[in-house]
């Protein structure tokens, strides 16, 4: 996938492109941009002269790109204009065939995309997270502890990837020796198929959801029949919102449960090690004040924005900011362009650790769709960076990080790292 690493000199023509390129001819939703991650002054140039911007044609098809903070926001909460219904095209860039649409609660307008929320919202409480927590704290130690230490291996794999896997099969009480196949099923439900991708055609990608959901059928038939538990499966087995889903709306929570509790914190779990790594002033400031990782962690989530947008339709014409947006339109909200937009976050492009309000970021969507494990993808990095500190001084990033091939999921795939000893 994509392993070549650029020259410098190729890496900046790319970065220098953004500033000559007629802005009619933009295309910011170009998975190249970011497996290169140099997507940065495309957005800049974006909220400074167009920041309500149509491409007209992209391997996405034609799609508006909102880029400001606060313009996302107001998007993001007019649900009279503005569609999340899969039925629609749903919440990514990218279409899929109308055949092979599977609704979940992310992507379901109110009223019905409350009650389908509601039931697993309990898995989120402040008592169940703390009993949560006790878990959380006993495998990251496990998995810390048997890193090893003055050689070179992966961070996504050895680290991010087993944690939040774990995490998962805990959350679904999934068979644990199973667990590394909600991480593949994760990776394909938001890969682009082709030649260079997880699989090479969209039949493949479905064949592997069809045995994901396969999978969980026969869970789902065992959780029924047991009396109410407290993992996801058996809550919406037994909800009365979710207990009668169709097989569409079935794969499609699932998905959004297993993405949602995979890339985001997986990525930040990297992408947090890679900020330090790069600010070391940041990392010193931290070992020498752990207390600090409460701003850290809500700092670092801005920081990776791991998924980098949200979609919606829209349902009737509209003029937003001057521009008039057609019913039907794609409609694109860059949550990676509003945490660098500095209208309404100050020095965005500076990584700090003890910011005064570090919770101002978008990367958790805003409004009645953000993001419902948020405490527990907070909870995750607080406790993982907690254990790291007590055992090792410094963890060093020793190589390029090779990042995924989207415009969605913003992720790393390998991070080369060393402990020292």
């Amino acid at each position: 996938m994509h392993g070549t690493i650029e020259s410098a000199a190729k890496l900046d023509a790319l970065r220098e492109r953004a500033t000559t390129l007629p802005l009619e001819q933009f295309d910011p939703g170009d998975p190249e941009l970011f497996r290169t991650d140099t997507f940065w002054p495309y957005f800049d140039r974006l909220r400074r002269e167009d920041p309500v911007h149509y491409c007209k044609d992209s391997m996405f098809g034609p799609y508006w790109s909102v880029t400001r903070y606060n313009d996302i926001m107001e998007i993001e909460t007019n649900h009279s204009v503005f569609s999340s219904a899969s039925s629609l095209g749903g919440i990514t860039i990218r279409d899929i065939d109308p055949d092979l649409r599977r609704e979940s609660f992310i992507s379901m307008d109110p009223p019905r995309h409350a009650a389908q929320r509601k039931t697993v919202a309990p898995m989120f409480t402040p008592t169940h997270l703390d009993n949560l927590a006790l878990n959380i704290r006993k495998r990251s130690a496990e998995c810390l502890d048997n890193l090893p230490v003055g050689q070179v291996f992966d961070w996504v794999d050895r680290v991010s990837i087993e944690l939040t896997t774990q995490m998962l099969a805990v959350l679904f009480d999934f068979p644990w020796e199973d667990r590394r196949k909600l991480t593949r099923w994760s990776d394909i439900a938001t890969t682009i198929p082709g030649p260079d991708g997880l699989v090479a055609t969209e039949d493949e990608r479905q064949a592997e959801l069809a045995e994901c959901a396969g999978y969980f059928a026969r869970l789902w038939k065992e959780r029924i029949a047991q009396p109410p538990k407290s993992d996801l499966l058996s809550m919406m087995a037994h909800g009365e919102a979710t207990r009668d889903m169709d097989a569409k709306n079935f794969l499609g929570n699932l998905v959004l449960l297993i993405v949602g509790g995979n890339d985001t914190t997986r990525n930040t779990m990297s992408g947090s090690l890679l900020a330090l790594s790069q600010h070391p002033e940041q990392y010193r400031k931290l070992r020498e004040n752990p207390a600090l990782l409460d701003s850290f962690v809500p700092e670092a989530i801005r920081w990776q924005t791991p998924l980098a947008h949200m979609r919606r339709t829209a349902l009737t014409d509209f003029e937003f900011r001057g521009k008039q947006i057609r019913k039907g339109d794609k409609v694109v909200m860059w949550y990676v362009s509003g945490n660098r937009d500095e209208e309404a976050i100050e020095r965005p492009y500076d990584f700090i650790i003890d910011r005064a309000r570090p919770r101002t970021h978008l990367s958790f969507g805003f409004g009645i769709h953000r993001c419902v494990g948020l405490r527990l993808a907070e909870l995750q990095l607080k406790i993982i960076w907690e254990e790291i500190l007590r055992r090792f001084d410094h963890i060093e990033v020793v190589g390029e990080p090779k990042r995924v091939y989207s415009s969605f999921v913003k992720g790393l795939e390998e991070l080369p790292v060393k402990i020292e000893a």
